[in-house]
């Protein structure tokens, strides 16, 4: 079992995980080793998770998840295969984690005070006099 938050647990027979070749510099070296981790995740079908969350976790994943529910995220950032495992499991651990907080209560606009207006008002006409006084005199 995976530990994600005090409620939620994975089980690791929910996780398919596909070892594929990575790309970008490694030499020759690069052409013979599948380093590159791709985790498959059904969000859809797992019971694991509560439907609020699989709400918000679609949300969050955005185009790494398929039309069919499962979440895909792809790990090549180190050049050995166990960090890179490492790696996409604590990717969607902290995914799902995010998914699980529930979202903040929404903003409530708020009006200005009486005082507030009237202290704004006041400044405004300081002002005004200030302005009215740079006027050029009637000259004796």
């Amino acid at each position: 079992m995976i530990r994600v938050t005090h409620r939620i647990a994975l089980d690791e027979s929910e996780l398919h995980e596909e070892f594929v070749r990575a790309s970008g510099p490694g030499g020759q070296h690069v052409n013979k080793t599948e380093s590159a981790v791709q985790l498959r995740f059904d969000v859809r079908s797992s019971p694991s998770l509560p439907d609020d969350v699989k709400l918000r976790l679609k949300r969050l994943a955005g185009s790494r998840m398929t039309q069919d529910g499962v979440l895909i995220i792809v790990g090549d950032r180190y050049r050995s295969q166990r960090r890179n495992r490492d790696d996409v499991l604590e990717r969607l651990v902290e995914l799902i984690r995010e998914a699980a907080a529930p979202p903040p209560p929404p903003r409530r606009p708020t009006k200005p005070t009486l005082g507030s207006k009237m202290r704004r008002l006041e400044g405004k006409a300081k002002r005004a006099d200030v302005k009215k006084m740079r006027g050029k005199g009637a000259e004796d």
